[in-house]
């Protein structure tokens, strides 16, 4: 079992940025392949970015948000940048044993509760 917590969410201006933490409890972090997902009010839940053993990232955001993983504190973090209104969502960190970032949320074992990011135009 992997229980996830995500925090770092907030309100943002267009053009600013946030870093998202998603710390993780249980054994054998460093197995687990961990990705974010967003889900925006009356839209589906949509993959961000995931790591395994490479980095995937959705097209919206790419070139604009890294994802990177600290196996020593159990932390999976997504660094946002030039943020967009249409990047408001809540934002979910995500866990699976699989060996790649898989884009489809039903693929995932693990869910966080969410954090809210809100993008002002």
């Amino acid at each position: 079992q992997v229980q996830l917590v995500e925090s770092g969410g907030g309100l943002v201006q267009a053009g600013g940025s946030l870093r998202l933490s998603c710390a993780a409890s249980g054994r054998s972090f460093s197995i687990y392949t961990m990705a974010w997902f967003r889900q925006a009010p009356g839209k589906e839940r949509e993959f961000v970015a995931g790591i395994s053993w490479t980095t995937r990232y959705a097209d919206s955001v790419k070139g604009r948000f890294t994802v990177s993983k600290d196996n020593a504190k159990n932390t999976v973090y997504l660094q946002m940048m030039s943020l967009k209104p249409e990047d408001t969502a809540v934002y979910y960190c995500a866990a699976r044993l699989g060996a790649t970032a898989a884009s489809t949320p039903i693929e995932y074992d693990f869910w966080g509760q969410g954090t809210q990011v809100t993008v002002s135009s």
